[in-house]
């Protein structure tokens, strides 16, 4: 299985509810072709570089998953037909992407989320600041040096 990951540019003058039958035909859409979604990163509305369908602004969402050709096939297909859809592009991350690794990063990742934060382990005391006796003897050093000089 390889691993991709597609950016879209969806049009920004569309509300969440015209925006929600996308997301959800992409999330559908992958499990049916056999394929896993990673993660869905929305960056937000941004300024484009250049005017897309007389549109000077693109709402960019981020598709990471892993899946076939036909899995992409399917999505750039619907990607062009959506009108909704300004523009998109699919990358290749991994030719040979490990299911399982992925899927225990992404577990790691929800149970490091999880812990309360008074159960994080707090440094030793005695790496964040230097002992007296050790700040004395740096100080002392120091003096000795400008001394000689």
């Amino acid at each position: 299985m390889k691993r991709y990951e597609t950016i879209v540019i969806i049009d920004p003058d569309l509300s969440k509810e015209a925006e929600a039958p996308i997301f959800e035909r992409v999330n559908d859409l992958i499990p049916q072709l056999g394929g896993f979604l990673i993660e869905t990163d929305d960056w937000g509305t941004k300024k484009l570089a250049y005017d897309i369908k007389k549109k000077s602004r693109g709402h960019y969402v981020r598709f990471d998953f892993c899946g076939d050709g036909a899995l992409i096939q399917e999505m750039e297909r619907f990607y062009r037909i959506d009108d909704k859809v300004l523009k998109f592009m699919t990358v290749l991350l991994d030719a040979e992407a490990d299911l399982d690794a992925i899927k225990a990063d992404i577990a790691e990742k929800e149970a490091a989320k999880e812990k309360p934060a008074g159960e994080a382990a707090a440094p030793p005391a005695e790496a964040e600041a230097p002992s007296e006796a050790e700040a004395t003897t740096e100080a002392e050093a120091s003096t000795e040096e400008k001394k000689e000089e």
